[in-house]
């Protein structure tokens, strides 16, 4: 259960998707976008803590590159046919996704048990402090819905 102001921003989040949509596509041309991105990103969390939440975890899968894979099945000593019959599916894009959320690796203190090998996705995510943000607004608008983080990112951008 998502602590209750983290819970708020996902509601807002919810109400506003068609404010954030609008707002997303009118700020794709601006010069300074990752810069403004990266700026909101620091801020927001200075305040929120990942570990109190895991909604991403709980909820999405990232894509497995064969590069994660081979990682993680060697850090789990494990071949990697095992590892992916084990956890993986192929997904409608022939990505390889985890077969269920939660995520297997996610531990009860939302912490994740191979958090030093984790996948590429989780490396990156919630992708709001990369260069060319203008190519993510996309998952940025879906992520506004899972992430309180990028949902306060979103707001403060929004004014």
């Amino acid at each position: 259960m998502l602590i209750p102001a983290y819970q708020e921003l996902l509601n807002k989040s919810d109400v506003s998707r068609k404010e954030i949509q609008s707002f997303l596509k009118k700020v794709r041309k601006h010069k300074q976008l990752d810069t403004i991105f990266r700026e909101a990103h620091e801020r927001t969390f200075q305040k929120i803590d990942c570990l109190k939440c895991a909604n991403c975890c709980k909820t999405t899968s990232p894509i497995f590159r064969n590069t994660d894979i081979r990682r993680i099945s060697k850090h789990l000593r494990i071949k990697e046919s095992k590892f992916i019959s084990e956890y993986l599916r192929t997904d409608e894009d022939a990505d390889y996704v985890l077969q269920k959320s939660p995520c297997s690796f996610l531990r009860a203190d939302n912490e994740c048990s191979i958090y030093e090998h984790r996948p590429l996705a989780c490396r990156e995510y919630p992708h709001t402090n990369r260069k060319y943000m203008h190519q993510v607004l996309d998952i940025t608008e879906k992520n506004a819905d899972i992430c309180p983080a990028v949902a306060d990112i979103v707001f403060q951008l929004m004014g």
